[in-house]
């Protein structure tokens, strides 16, 4: 709005200042010069009194006296002449409305009488006697006749001259305000032209366009003030860049760490996370079944816990935090504003792998010592029982070799795995990548654990979304990933539950998740799902009659991860497992 604006309250300012100004002026010119035309006229009906008065003093001709006053006289006043014997005379006016006066009026008035009582001069404003005209009396004394000389006119007369000024002073203040109110928008006009360019410069900055420049037009004050604006830009664009690269390198630093980073306010609001802490903060959630927030998360328990106690004792703390099988040691620091505790930032590292690795140093000579064991401790006591001749039939002599034989195949599968895995962890795992079929390659190995399902009482169902019909990879090695998984899935499922196999092949990626309602994974177990002899046969195990290697989920790591794929595991005691496969796809494939 123009009012608002600098402009509007520049240019009302300056109009009301000299609106102001004026209107004092005009009313002191009009008070002097009405007090100017009344005193004026005064002093020349005083003058012509003077003069009418010496002439009745120094002529001897009254006659002539009276034609002389009759000529000197303003032809709309009246004189009147009261000589010392008492003879009267009134001349005639053009103003026929201003009467003629009595000498008795004159003579008795309270202020005219002084005239003829001290032999002063007089001035006088009133209505006439008989009439409601308003006029000016002045007299004089005829010295050594013991007369007077009044003369009289009316006060329209003044009025009228007064009316006349009045108005070439209002018309001059008239003039007087449209030339300022003209001046003062083009002063503001120009004065504020360049603060209304730095106006938009500054928005400009706001928009983070730094190399706006607002022209310098002038050398004063203003033109200094853009000049100082320009210098502002140039530093802040350097500031900011500065900040960026800080900020950048900054960033670059905490996403590159292999420690998790978690910076939070007061309030517990995460304001800075880095992918490890991501990871950590999603396990939380899943595990405590929360969703977690776009904007703002909130930092879930036990962050939030030890996050107050950090605030209250104002000193790092330290506390270890297992989630979803994985072991995080979390050191959390007050962050500082001057003396005031604005935060906390804490530093989580991921201690699994550590303690993996010493339990499967200590796991690994156990469990082959235990799958090797039982095998070969039938094969012994069967051999020795044939030769022992225990088994004197030639039926019971078969069976005992039948057992024999199956628990030889079972080593053998248990060392083929063993070098096919020690072979793809080598590097050696041979692909035979060709374009395949999703549509037709998922009907088919469902239709494989169709049967199983029945048997197991255990509903198998196929989900699909695809987006494109194929994807490379080597079929046969993929099938063995999805035979194990599926396979335990069902095995692992009790009687009337699901079993739910998604796949979706988008542009960019091959997705397959496998998702049953079984009895879980206890958490402190997840972390080795994928490990070498990796068995629960505390939960897992409810057919007895199959029994693994436990060398199944290791081997499909590595198909996957040879197909540069990754596989995932979510699980829930007494509430279901889900595994998860990821493929990528080279584009325009």
């Amino acid at each position: 709005m123009f009012w608002r604006s600098v402009v509007g309250k520049l240019a009302i300012t300056i109009l009301l200042l000299v609106s102001f100004v004026l209107f004092i002026l005009t009313v002191l010119l009009l008070e002097f010069f009405e007090n100017f035309h009344v005193s004026q006229a005064e002093k020349d009906m005083m003058q012509t009194a003077q003069k009418v008065s010496r002439m009745a003093e120094q002529y001897d001709d009254r006659e002539l006296a009276l034609d002389n006053a009759e000529l000197v006289k303003d032809p709309l006043s009246r004189v009147s002449v009261i000589f010392g014997d008492g003879t009267f005379w009134t001349s005639d006016s053009s103003d026929s409305d201003l009467n003629k006066l009595d000498s008795e009026w004159l003579r008795n008035d309270k202020e005219l009488k002084s005239v003829f009582v001290d032999e002063e001069n007089v001035r006088k404003q009133t209505i006439l006697p008989d009439t409601n005209i308003k006029a000016m009396i002045v007299g004089t004394p005829i010295v050594g006749q013991d007369g007077a000389v009044f003369i009289y006119q009316s006060l329209d007369i003044v009025n009228e001259t007064k009316n006349e000024t009045t108005k070439i002073i209002l018309l001059a203040a008239g003039i007087a305000i449209v030339l300022t109110t003209i001046f003062a928008f083009f002063l503001s006009t120009r004065i504020t032209s360049p603060l209304i360019k730095m106006r938009e410069a500054a928005i400009d900055l706001t928009r983070g366009e730094f190399n706006t420049k607002v022209p310098i037009l002038t050398h004063d004050e203003i033109g200094e003030l853009a000049m100082a604006f320009n210098r502002m830009g140039r530093q802040l664009k350097f500031h900011i860049n500065a900040l960026r690269q800080e900020k950048e390198q900054f960033s670059s630093i905490v996403s590159s760490m292999a420690d998790g980073v978690i910076t939070l306010n007061r309030n517990g609001d995460m304001l800075i996370t880095n992918p490890p802490a991501d990871m950590f903060i999603e396990n939380l959630y899943y595990e405590n079944g929360l969703e977690k927030k776009q904007d703002s998360p909130r930092a879930p328990e036990p962050l939030n816990k030890l996050l107050q106690s950090v605030i209250h004792d104002e000193n790092e703390a330290l506390q270890e935090i297992t989630t979803q099988g994985r072991t995080w040691v979390m050191i959390m620091t007050p962050l500082y504003d001057q003396s005031y505790v604005r935060g906390a930032v804490a530093v989580l590292r991921d201690m699994t792998e550590e303690r993996r690795s010493d339990k499967l140093r200590e796991d690994f000579i156990a469990n082959v010592s235990h799958e090797l064991r039982t095998p070969i401790s039938m094969l012994q006591g069967y051999s020795e029982a044939i030769v022992d001749g225990v088994a004197e039939s030639k039926e019971e002599k078969n069976e005992l070799a039948q057992i024999i034989l199956e628990e030889s195949k079972r080593m053998g599968r248990l060392v083929n795995e063993l070098l096919d895995l020690a072979r793809m962890e080598a590097g050696h795992n041979q692909l035979n990548k060709e374009s395949v079929d999703v549509n037709a390659y998922a009907d088919r190995i469902l239709k494989k654990f169709k049967g199983l399902a029945e048997e197991n009482n255990v509903t198998l169902s196929l989900e699909k979304q695809l987006e494109r019909e194929t994807v490379e990879m080597d079929p046969d090695r993929m099938e063995q990933v999805f035979t194990n998984l599926i396979d335990n899935a069902i095995r692992h499922t009790g009687e009337n539950g699901f079993v739910t196999v998604t796949v979706e092949n988008t542009e960019s990626s091959f997705h397959v998740s496998i998702e049953d309602n079984g009895a879980g994974i206890p958490e402190d177990d997840i972390p080795f799902v994928f490990e070498r002899f990796y068995k629960d046969d505390k939960s897992r195990t409810r057919n007895g009659k199959k029994k693994g290697t436990g060398l199944g989920l290791a081997i499909a790591k590595n198909i996957v991860e040879a197909h540069d794929g990754t596989i995932t595991v979510r699980s829930r005691m007494n509430e279901g497992t889900t595994f998860a496969l990821n493929v990528p796809q080279q584009p325009g494939q």
